[in-house]
Parts: structure tokens; sequence; C-alpha cells
């Protein structure tokens, strides 16, 4: 089956990234009062730190529901226009402190656990900042598949003053964007 060699890449590569320590890094903040629950759904990936495991994918959604065991479900799926096929990866993700402080901890592959922060957050849930255990990773999200050029500014800002490279952003091909 052609999916095989995509799925086992994208298991390669964030294994690489799962093996970084699970903490923010030191240049930024994590969001306080956080609340899981309302995180929970889908959100839309506008623009992202490009890396192997979703270099050339359109479309991608990040998916959170809750585990059994307290922690997050995390669904990644994207779309590949060089394969015309969609790829997808389960993880999980848990706190690594006060579940009111948006610092995880994400695996994609076995026991081995890379940072995941939310970083900003309007206060409805709508839009999101999202890095990884450094600046090589970030991620900008949205409840919809665009965002208007005020939010996608204001989260630009909040990025460049905790240290990222925001003129190395992919933007990412959504519906209607």
């Amino acid at each position: 089956m052609r999916i095989w060699p995509a799925v086992t890449a994208l298991a390669v590569a964030l294994f690489v990234v799962s093996c970084s320590a699970p903490t923010p890094p030191p240049s930024v903040t994590v969001v306080q009062n956080f609340d899981a629950k309302r995180f929970i759904g889908t959100w839309y990936e506008i623009a992202r730190l490009d890396h192997r495991f979703e270099s050339g994918l359109n479309q991608v959604t990040a998916t959170y529901s809750f585990m059994d065991d307290g922690g997050l479900r995390v669904i990644n799926r994207g779309f590949n226009p060089d394969r015309q096929m969609w790829q997808q990866v389960e993880g999980k993700a848990y706190f690594t402190g006060d579940p009111n402080v948006a610092a995880l901890k994400v695996s994609f592959f076995g026991p081995f656990y890379g940072g995941y922060n939310v970083i900003a957050l309007d206060k409805n849930y709508r839009h999101a900042l999202v890095c990884g255990p450094d600046l090589n990773y970030l991620w900008i999200l949205s409840r919809t598949p665009t965002i208007s050029n005020e939010v996608k500014q204001q989260l630009l800002a909040t990025a460049t003053r905790q240290g990222f490279a925001v003129d190395k952003l992919i933007w990412v091909k959504q519906p209607g964007s």
C-alpha cells in the first residue's frame, strides 16, 4: 500500500521531534488560567515553521479530545498534494504540571515526549500560538480556516516578542484561504 511509506516517514520524523525535552523555550511564557475543556475540538493550522514531518502538507488540522486517563488525544491531519492523499498521525499529550498552565508534553511515538506549549490564546479560544521545546517549532492555530489581518498581526507581534523567526513561517493552504 502506498500509504505506509508516508506514515512511516511521518512517524520517524515525529519520533525525532519527540525526543526533545518537554519544556518550553526559556524565552517564552505559556498561557496561565488555561481551560483544556475550551481547547478541545478542531483547530486549523494557519501557519507554521516548517519541518520534514509536515513539509508540503495543506489543509492541516489538529483535533484534541480527552482520554480516559486525563490526557489529551491529538490527531494531526493534512493533505499531501504530491501524493494526492490525506496523512494522519495520532498522539497523546499530558500536562507537565498544573493543568491550568498550558505546558504539555506530547508523544506521537512510544514513550518519547516533546514540549507542546500554548503561548498565546485569545479569551474566546478562537486563535492560538503554540510552540515546541525550542524556537524552531511554532504554529498559528485558529478555529476557522482563515484569520483576519488584525489577528494575524497580533499573533505575529506576540511571536516576534518571544523570539520566533516569523519571517520563516509557512502559510498553510486552507479552504477559503
